[in-house]
C-alpha cells in the first residue's frame, strides 16, 4: 500500500519537473549534466529530471537600457553630463548567456566608454548640433562590440546634454546676441528693400510723368501745326477766291491800287508791330503822292493868279 503511494508521489514529482511550458517571446537555455544541451522555444518542452537543468530564461523582445548620466569632457575641455538610452535585442540566446557574465552590465559599460571616446573628439557646439551623428556612431560602435554577445544594438538615443551653469549662462547670452544680430540684419534688409522699392517707384513715376509731358507737347505741337496749316489753307483758298473774282471782273490798274490801299489800311489798324507793304502797294502810294503834289501845285498857281488880278 505504502509502496504505491510513494510510487504515485514520485511519478507526480517526475512529471512536474520534466514538463516545462515556455511562453511566447522567451527561450529556455537547458543544460544536461552541466553542459549546454539545447535552446527550448515557446511551447511544451520535456526534460529529464536531475539530469537536465534550465540554466536561464532569455527574452527575445526588444529591451531598453537606461544609462545613468555620465560626466564627459569635450575636445575644448568642457565637462558636460550626458544621459543615453540603448535599445537592444537578443538574437542568439546561447551567446548572450555563455559569452558574457551580465549582458546589461556589458552594454552599459561599453556605452559609457564609447560615449566618452566619441564626445572627447568633438567640441561643445558640435555635441549640441550633432545629436544624430552621435546616435549613429554610438550605435555602430556598440553593435560591433555586442555582436559577439549574441545581441544587436538597434537604436541609441542621447536624452540630455547638460553643460555646467556658467557655460549655460554664456551660451544663453551668445544665443540672445545672435538673435539680436539676426533681428538687426533682417530689419536692415527690410529697410534696404523698402528704400529700393520706393526709389524704383519714384523712378518709374518720373519716367511716366516725363513720357506724359512729352506726349502732351508732341500732341499740342501737332495740333498747333495742324491749326496753322488749316488757317494757311483757308487764307490761300480766300486769296484764290478773291484773285479769281478779280480776274473775272477784269480790273484796271487804278482799281487794283485802290484795293491795295484799302487792304493796307486794315493791316495798319491791326495788332501787329511790323507792317510789310507789298511792292505794288508802294507803287500805288507813289502815284498817289505825285497826284497829291500836282493838286497842291495847281491850287498854288490858282491863288497866285487870283492875287495878280
Amino acid at each position: 500500500m505504502w509502496f504505491f503511494i510513494i510510487l504515485a508521489i514520485l511519478i507526480v514529482i517526475y512529471l512536474a519537473t520534466s514538463i516545462k511550458i515556455v511562453r511566447q517571446s522567451e527561450v529556455y537555455i537547458i543544460e544536461r549534466l552541466g553542459k549546454f544541451h539545447k535552446v527550448a522555444d515557446a511551447g511544451l518542452t520535456l526534460i529529464i529530471p536531475f539530469v537536465d537543468h534550465v540554466r536561464s530564461i532569455v527574452s527575445l523582445k526588444q529591451q531598453t537600457l537606461d544609462i545613468a548620466p555620465q560626466d564627459v569632457i569635450t575636445k575644448d575641455n568642457v565637462t558636460i553630463t550626458i544621459n543615453t538610452v540603448v535599445f537592444y535585442k537578443v538574437i542568439e540566446p546561447a551567446k548572450a548567456v555563455y559569452e558574457i557574465q551580465s549582458l546589461k552590465k556589458g552594454i552599459e559599460y561599453l556605452s559609457v566608454t564609447s560615449m566618452r571616446d566619441l564626445v572627447g573628439k568633438m567640441d561643445l557646439d558640435s555635441t549640441f548640433s550633432s545629436r544624430d551623428v552621435i546616435n549613429d556612431k554610438l550605435r555602430s560602435m556598440l553593435d560591433e562590440a555586442a555582436n559577439k554577445w549574441g545581441c544587436t544594438i538597434e537604436r541609441v538615443e542621447v536624452q540630455d546634454i547638460n553643460p555646467p551653469p556658467d557655460i549655460r549662462d554664456a551660451m544663453e547670452k551668445q544665443m540672445n546676441a545672435e538673435r539680436n544680430k539676426r533681428a538687426a540684419i533682417l530689419q536692415a534688409e527690410g529697410e534696404r528693400q523698402a528704400a529700393i522699392l520706393k526709389a524704383q517707384g519714384e523712378k518709374e513715376a518720373a519716367i511716366l510723368q516725363a513720357d506724359a509731358e512729352r506726349e502732351s507737347k508732341i500732341r499740342r505741337a501737332a495740333g498747333d501745326a495742324d491749326a496753322i496749316r488749316r488757317v494757311a489753307e483757308a487764307k490761300a483758298d480766300e486769296v484764290k477766291l478773291v484773285y479769281s473774282a478779280m480776274m473775272k471782273a477784269n480790273p484796271n490798274q487804278t482799281l487794283v491800287q485802290l484795293k491795295s490801299l484799302e487792304t493796307l489800311k486794315d493791316v495798319a489798324n491791326g495788332d501787329a508791330n511790323k507792317v510789310f507793304i507789298p511792292f505794288d502797294a508802294t507803287a500805288s502810294l507813289a502815284g498817289l503822292g505825285a497826284l497829291a503834289e500836282g493838286v497842291k501845285d495847281s491850287k498854288t498857281n490858282i491863288h497866285k493868279k487870283l492875287e495878280e488880278n
